[in-house]
């Protein structure tokens, strides 16, 4: 893998030797006031399919009272070193992402919400994802954070 660390993140260029395998997750809601609205707990695998590098999460998510599983597909479309575009499982484009500088910033334009999302790489095992959703339907910070499983994470 071809990856170095600089001060804005770890440099990523070979996205599929870095993210590939099984990732544990811890991801925060919050809405704008900073109080809690939800938590997930649960292991991210990014596997080569075909065109794409996809991406598939499920644990479990706690509202107020509903807690239950949840599940997730992307797909990372590499279109060079460090770059790909990354789709929602029906197919539509959601973004593009560029981790050839460790950290990558991106919006999302849904209806009249937007997102706003960054990506950062912290080294060859962790990295986390934050997402800014601000319009008039919602309003809420998520945080992920990713660490790689090890063998006996798997056990």
């Amino acid at each position: 893998m071809d990856s170095a660390h600089t001060d804005t993140g770890f440099r990523v260029t070979d996205l599929v030797a870095y993210f590939a395998g099984r990732w544990g997750l811890d991801r925060k809601i919050v809405d704008s006031t900073g109080a809690g609205m939800a938590t997930l707990t649960g292991v991210a695998s990014f596997t080569a399919e075909d065109d794409a590098l996809v991406y598939r999460e499920s644990g479990t998510l706690v509202m107020g009272e509903y807690q239950g599983p949840a599940t997730r597909v992307l797909h990372f479309r590499v279109r060079g070193p460090g770059l790909a575009d990354v789709h929602f499982d029906h197919g539509g484009f959601f973004h593009d992402l560029d981790l050839r500088d460790g950290r990558w910033s991106v919006r999302h334009p849904c209806r009249d919400d937007l997102y706003r999302g960054e990506v950062v790489i912290h080294g060859l095992d962790d990295w986390c994802q934050v997402w800014i959703v601000t319009g008039p339907a919602k309003s809420y910070t998520s945080t992920t954070a990713f660490r790689r499983m090890s063998v006996e994470d798997e056990t």
